[in-house]
């Protein structure tokens, strides 16, 4: 049980909401030097995909299997390690490049390195959030929309910089500002949380062996398993992360070079989107307890999806995407916040680092094939018909809130809004768990 904190102490929220800050951040600048670092150097959106795919695939792979692991050796441990073994990844890439010893496959190795070490270190993060939020005295709600918000404030940052020091510095040169990130992220996040029990290993009576990890992972993903409302999250966001990893490593990149200008403008779309969701973040944490989180996220959702894909297809003009993408990241921007809430509603402390790792894994098992998949279209059909048949798949997949009733119980049944929500359903739709 968590520790009954009498007097509200926010250090710990906050520093590790910085620590996140300065590690996304670094993320991004990656995210958009890498492909365009491709781009730049063989010309060619298929090998951007493949470098997508080496990048995500391993973040699946640790998702799979690393709940356990979080809580045998201990979240805050996790989350330094991962930040150390992230910065040393990237920074070998732009040292390789300089001693003009930088080959593809040795590219596609270290961004796979980094995708595996990202995703425990960000699963144990977010596994502290209620405990973070409950000392800090403040409604799960309000901090889920800081955290989210934290995390849109690094993507603003990133992709306002990353522009800009693409275009002025190269590549490169951006991914030792990356890895310098990491290094920041890891002593902070590690000073933040510095003495809370629930950052450190836990205690098991049952000794470590084989069977009892594997008993331990099959904790989570029964849980996953068990709860409709929890699955049916998983299973939308499968399909449009592998939509997203396609937009945002593809095609996105791809249009602003052929058609936009360049890397300047890909940084600006990517800023206007991060400004927004950031500002849907805060505002949906300030006022998001208001309102039923059913409507509120199927609305965000259908505007999110398809609406990009369908100008960037049918406009070579900047504004045009820059205004719909602004829109996008408003909704975009409530969208983490609902679901993180739900989550940490539903899962009971003892099992959040296996859940959280499972539906990470769930959710991104696809997510290695969009960024392929996109590229080898692009060189297939052309940008355009590809924008178009990725939308159509996205507008599909966020329908599922609106046709299926169980996503109704995102409102807790015991609230009036829970209770009104519940009242519109048929009979015996609600939720259970085995």
């Amino acid at each position: 049980m968590p520790e009954d904190f009498s007097t509200p102490d926010r250090r710990p929220l906050t520093t590790v909401l910085a620590a996140n800050l300065v590690s996304i951040t670094g993320s991004c600048l990656t995210y958009m030097g890498v492909p365009w670092f491709v781009l730049q150097s063989t010309g060619s959106a298929a090998k951007a995909g493949i470098v997508a795919f080496c990048t995500m695939l391993p973040v699946v792979l640790a998702a799979l299997v690393g709940g356990p692991v979080i809580d045998r050796i201990g979240r805050r441990r996790v989350t330094v390690a991962s930040d150390l073994a992230c910065a040393v990844a990237v920074a070998a890439i732009p040292l390789l490049q300089f001693a003009d010893a930088l080959r593809f496959w040795m590219l596609c190795v270290l961004m796979a390195v980094t995708g595996l070490c990202r995703t425990p270190g960000e699963t144990a993060r977010g596994v502290l959030l209620p405990t973070l939020a409950e000392r800090a005295g403040m409604p799960l709600t309000r901090a889920a929309g800081l955290y989210d918000g934290a995390a849109r404030c690094a993507a603003l940052t990133g992709s306002a910089l990353g522009g800009v020091l693409i275009a002025e510095l190269g590549a490169a040169n951006v991914l030792l500002v990356d890895a310098a990130t990491f290094a920041v992220a890891a002593p902070l996040f590690a000073f933040g949380v510095r003495g809370l029990p629930e950052a450190q290993a836990q205690q098991r009576a049952e000794p470590v062996s084989l069977h009892a990890y594997g008993r331990e992972l099959a904790e989570g993903y029964r849980f996953v398993a068990a709860t409709p409302l929890l699955l049916g999250v998983c299973l939308m966001t499968l399909v449009t992360r592998g939509l997203d990893q396609g937009w945002s490593a593809v095609l996105l990149p791809v249009h602003a070079r052929e058609e936009l200008g360049g890397s300047v403008e890909l940084g600006l779309l990517n800023a206007a989107f991060g400004v927004c969701a950031l500002t849907g973040a805060l505002v949906y944490g300030v006022v998001g307890s208001r309102f039923r989180r059913w409507p509120v996220f199927t609305i965000a959702f259908l505007i999110v999806g398809l609406p990009r894909f369908v100008v960037a297809a049918f406009t070579d003009t900047f504004t045009p995407l820059a205004v719909i993408m602004a829109i996008e990241g408003l909704a975009c921007g409530v969208l983490n916040p609902i679901m993180a809430t739900v989550t940490y509603e539903t899962v009971p402390e003892e099992l959040r680092s296996r859940v959280l790792s499972a539906t990470t894994a769930s959710v991104q098992l696809v997510t290695p094939l969009g960024g392929l998949a996109a590229g080898f279209l692009v060189d297939a059909v052309g940008p355009p018909s590809t924008l178009l048949m990725v939308g159509g798949a996205y507008l599909l997949a966020t329908l599922c809130p609106v046709v299926f009733p169980v996503w109704r119980r995102m409102d807790p049944a015991g609230s009036p809004l829970g209770r009104a929500a519940a009242g519109s359903l048929p009979r015996g739709s609600g939720t259970k768990r085995g």
